[in-house]
């Protein structure tokens, strides 16, 4: 197989994406490289970003916003499962890869480019989600992944891309590796690689230290219709504002961060710190309005689709053929499920406090221990009886 002429480039700005650029052309003879960054809520300038691409030698600087769809249907899908890695970490980061993925195809199949590259190392999640997602999309188009065979160090990676003009930091880099987007942080490397130490007060933007937070609680009421947030407190609003104002009020309160030891792909273990105050306050109020609102059976079989669920997007089958069917059974799940929960935040904790839906199957009339009590308390002898026979023959057979 030739080498590419023209590649599509995923590009942060920072020191590996940007050594791409003059490394893809030097070293491998790719002719032209046009770079492609994703607005998805990081907060970055991303003026200065796409200039830098351009001066570090790309031929064209693309810089496309995809916040609305990201949180539309990445993000709203994940909090329509319930969807937890290892029953805690929300994805708030692995979400955003399928999405980057189909830019990147969307973009070379626009631009005529015969491949697309990321700076991905051999050691993370994120060249598997690459990788296989763009597969998935265009089976066609070559994956380069240059910062997976150049083996050099962080100081030959900058003493390389200063022979072609990449601009060295100014400032000494911080030990950590940090990844943003609207919705959370990932913050990994440096001293948090020993898993005894704790973690410093610095790492952390989007949440406050608890003895930081208001010493009075705050109530916030979040509507969803068919499983997607859709209000704050009566007031209708589009995902990207929910997500960020949500982000805002919980992290107040000092909730939203994870501390843990997770199962990479790739079979090791690494130590990650997590914010994602909305993400997990979402997931927390859907997943009780789902009580309120499903059949016992529906919701007790959803549970474990939701964990495969959760695993294939943290491995990258993002598009694969069993997701899309567990995305079916998913959509005929929530039909029912539109209401308000109501959330207490007060001092690191996000408690479910009220729940009210037109759609609730809880029937006040039969859960009453008062007077108004509808049970038949009769039937329940019955009903008991035929329930225990097997225990009971079983036993009979078994005890003598």
């Amino acid at each position: 197989m030739g080498r590419a002429n023209r590649v599509v480039l995923a590009y942060s700005g920072g020191v590996d994406t940007s050594v791409c650029i003059p490394y893809l052309k030097q070293e491998w003879g790719i002719k032209e490289v046009i770079t492609l960054a994703a607005d998805l809520g990081q907060g970055d300038e991303l003026g200065p970003i796409q200039e830098k691409a351009l001066r570090c030698g790309a031929i064209e600087s693309l810089v496309i916003d995809g916040k609305e769809e990201f949180a539309r249907d990445y993000a709203f899908a994940a909090i329509r499962a319930n969807a937890l890695y290892e029953n805690r970490y929300p994805l708030s980061t692995a979400l955003a890869r399928p999405l980057i993925a189909k830019l990147l195809v969307e973009a070379a199949e626009k631009y005529g480019a015969d491949a697309v590259a990321h700076g991905c190392t051999a050691k993370g999640n994120d060249q598997v989600r690459f990788d296989v997602g763009i597969m998935a999309l265009n089976p066609k188009l070559r994956v380069l992944a240059p910062a997976r065979e150049w083996n050099m160090s962080r100081e030959e990676t900058i003493a390389y891309g200063e022979r072609f003009g990449v601009e060295s930091p100014v400032k000494k880099s911080s030990p950590y590796s940090i990844d943003r987007n609207l919705l959370g942080r990932s913050i990994e490397a440096g001293p948090l690689e020993d898993p005894m130490t704790e973690p410093s007060e610095e790492i952390y933007l989007m949440t406050r230290a608890i003895a930081d937070t208001p010493d009075e609680p705050e109530y916030v009421d979040i509507g969803f219709e068919k499983g997607n947030p859709v209000s704050l407190n009566g007031k209708a609003l589009d995902p990207v504002t929910l997500i960020s104002q949500l982000n805002e009020m919980v992290g107040k309160h000092g909730i939203g961060r994870l501390d843990m030891i997770e199962n990479r792909v790739v079979g090791i273990k690494s130590r990650e710190i997590y914010e994602a105050p909305a993400l997990l306050v979402l997931i927390d109020a859907h997943r009780d309005l789902e009580s309120l609102t499903l059949a016992g059976d529906v919701t007790q079989y959803k549970r474990g689709l939701e964990d495969t669920y959760a695993q294939l997007i943290y491995r990258g089958l993002w598009y694969s053929p069993l997701k899309e069917a567990l995305d079916a059974f998913i959509d005929k799940t929530q039909e029912r499920v539109t209401g308000t929960v109501r959330m207490k935040l007060f001092k690191g904790n996000a408690n479910v406090v009220g729940r009210q839906s037109e759609n609730s199957i809880y029937e006040p009339d039969l859960a009453t221990y008062g007077a108004d009590d509808q049970f038949d308390h009769k039937a329940a002898e019955g009903f008991i009886y035929i329930w225990g026979l097997p225990t009971r023959v079983w036993s009979q057979k078994t005890r003598g």
